[in-house]
C-alpha cells in the first residue's frame, strides 16, 4: 500500500520584531554611550590590580606625557567657560564669547602657555594639535606655575570636581611626583592615579 506524501510548505518567520528591538537596543546604546574625548598626545597607562574607579562626572583630567609635558580638561562645558574666564582674568587676557565657546568642547585641552591660549583658540582642531606639539603644555615651574593657577581656578568654580592624573607608563617618576608636589603645594591631597586594569598576580 503507498504511502500518501503531505506536500511541504515554507517555513516562514516573521522578524519584523527582531528588527525593531534591534533598532531600539542600538538607539539605547548610542544616546546613553559616554564617548571619550580625544587627547592631546596618546598615553599609555601602567597597569594595576585596583578596581577603584575614578569618577564618571565632575573631574579634571590631568595628563603627562613621557616628556613630562602637561595637558588639562574638565569634563563640564559651563565650568570650563567660566574656568577659562578666571584664568583670563589671573593672567590679564580677555576672552571672547567664541573662545569660551571653543574651549567648553569636550575635545579643547588647556594645553598651551596662557600668552599663547588666544592663538590657540583660535585655530582649528588639526591646528591645535600641530601647535601642541611644538609647545611644552602647561608650566609647572616654581617661576610660572600656570598649572597649580589651573586648579585653583578649577577648584574656585567648582569644589566638587575631583583630580585624575593620567601619565603614560614610561613617564619618569620624578617628572609625576613634581606634579603630585604642587598639587600637595596647594592644599590638593585628594586626586586619583588613572591606572590600566590587569589581573591579581598569584
Amino acid at each position: 500500500m503507498s504511502k500518501v506524501k503531505t506536500k511541504k510548505h515554507d517555513t516562514f518567520i516573521d522578524m519584523t520584531a527582531m528588527s525593531d528591538v534591534t533598532v531600539l537596543l542600538l538607539t539605547f546604546f548610542m544616546l546613553t554611550a559616554t564617548f571619550i574625548p580625544i587627547e592631546p598626545v596618546q598615553v599609555f597607562t601602567p597597569g594595576s590590580a585596583s578596581e577603584t574607579k575614578v569618577p564618571d562626572y565632575d573631574v579634571i583630567t590631568v595628563i603627562i606625557d613621557p616628556a613630562g609635558k602637561i595637558y588639562l580638561n574638565m569634563d563640564r562645558p559651563d565650568n570650563k567657560r567660566e574656568i577659562l574666564e578666571r584664568m583670563g582674568g589671573y593672567y590679564n587676557v580677555a576672552f571672547s564669547e567664541k573662545d569660551k565657546n571653543v574651549f567648553a568642547e569636550s575635545t579643547t585641552f588647556a594645553a598651551v602657555p596662557m600668552g599663547q591660549m588666544k592663538t590657540y583658540l583660535s585655530k582649528d582642531m588639526s591646528d591645535r594639535d600641530e601647535m601642541i606639539k611644538q609647545l611644552n603644555g602647561i608650566p609647572n615651574d616654581s617661576i610660572n606655575n600656570q598649572f597649580a593657577e589651573w586648579i585653583r581656578a578649577a577648584k574656585d568654580v567648582n569644589d566638587n570636581l575631583a583630580i585624575a592624573i593620567k601619565a603614560d607608563q614610561n613617564t619618569p617618576y620624578p617628572l609625576v611626583q613634581g606634579v603630585i608636589s604642587k598639587l600637595q603645594d596647594i592644599k590638593e591631597n585628594r586626586f586619583s592615579l588613572i591606572t590600566t586594569l590587569r589581573g591579581m598576580e598569584e
